[in-house]
């Protein structure tokens, strides 16, 4: 049994919830986030400021359905309210960003600069020219987003050169030894 999904979604004020045909919208300040629900599996009800989530029989599909319909409404409820960042950090001699334009430029140690074209819906800011913020109301682009800047140049073991996050532990290796 679902331990999240038999808790309701407590929809913050400023937000509104709507179900049309199955698909569940989120509008806030943000912006608007939707969700098409899988309809054979749980039922969505809306009451007042709270969406509760429910599933429609006992097999597999929709007990795993359950918990993660409701986890993605409340991402949605929360990313139109206050949105979601990832913070990230450039280690290395001349390793930088900046931004040019809707561009990310980075300087990761290569031949070249790369150039990352910023999605809509994203924000990217670069506060320091070693750190980066990424923010957006969808919590799923917002991290897809902050992976692929990573995947440039992931941290490496030995001296931790690379972009990564703020929050990421980097397990060193010892080098040689002569």
């Amino acid at each position: 049994m679902s331990r999240v999904g038999k808790y309701p979604v407590s929809v913050p004020a400023g937000v509104t919830v709507s179900m049309d045909g199955g698909i569940v919208t989120a509008k806030g300040k943000l912006g608007e986030l939707s969700y098409p629900v899988v309809t054979e599996a749980v039922d969505v009800e809306i009451k007042g400021n709270e969406v509760s989530v429910a599933p429609k029989g006992s097999d597999r599909r929709a007990r795993t359905m359950w918990g993660t319909t409701r986890s993605l409404i409340n991402s949605m409820c929360v990313g139109v309210s206050t949105g979601f960042s990832k913070s990230m950090e450039i280690t290395g001699t001349g390793y930088r960003a900046a931004m040019q334009g809707n561009d990310l430029v980075l300087n990761l140690g290569y031949s070249h600069e790369i150039r990352y074209a910023v999605p809509a819906g994203i924000k990217i800011v670069v506060e320091r020219p070693t750190a980066i913020k990424v923010e957006g109301a969808d919590k799923q682009r917002v991290g897809q987003v902050a992976a692929e800047i990573r995947g440039f140049r992931g941290p490496e073991p030995y001296k931790g050169k690379g972009v990564r996050y703020t929050d990421e532990v980097i397990l060193r290796k010892e080098g040689k030894k002569k």
